[in-house]
């Protein structure tokens, strides 16, 4: 019995699905020493884009933390503790630094407080044993409350 060889060689896939990393610095080197007719502008594009994302996305999360943080110590004031005090100054400290580092992120400070709001509510509820219902369907909070609101046990 003879077996047929495939004179078709597998193709590879471009260096960019197989290896970031490797891609990421190919494409540094080729910007960087001008070459520009040989960079993968659509997926450079496409992951600068994906970094000015994850940006919004950070200050998001620390939003998020924050949020829920914030119901815990109001709707559990017999449960409070140094632990929930740290948590909010960390996350209020690390929403602030986005700010800092990528100062048109406070364009976009309401969506992202909306945004993060609504996962803060749900993981609030999770983490208090309260029915989500318990909890305002919107912020309760405006911006100066979430990033300077005094926290005393």
């Amino acid at each position: 019995m003879s077996h047929a060889t495939s004179t078709k060689r597998p193709r590879t896939a471009p260096l960019y699905e197989r290896d970031l990393y490797a891609w990421s610095l190919e494409q540094a080197r080729l910007l960087k020493e001008g070459r520009l007719d040989e960079v993968d502008a659509e997926n450079v594009a496409e992951e600068i884009l994906d970094v000015g994302s994850n940006e919004y996305d950070k200050l998001e999360s620390a939003l998020r933390v924050l949020l829920m943080h914030l119901l815990k110590w109001d709707y559990q004031p017999d449960k409070r503790t140094r632990s929930w005090e740290n948590t909010i100054a960390i996350q209020r400290s690390h929403a602030l630094k986005q700010l800092r580092k990528n100062p048109s992120l406070k364009s976009r400070t309401e969506e992202a407080d909306r945004d993060a709001y609504y996962d803060a509510r749900l993981e609030a509820s999770g983490e208090t044993d309260l029915d989500v219902e318990t909890f305002p369907a919107a912020c309760p909070y405006d911006w100066d409350a979430i990033l300077n609101r005094p926290f005393k046990r």
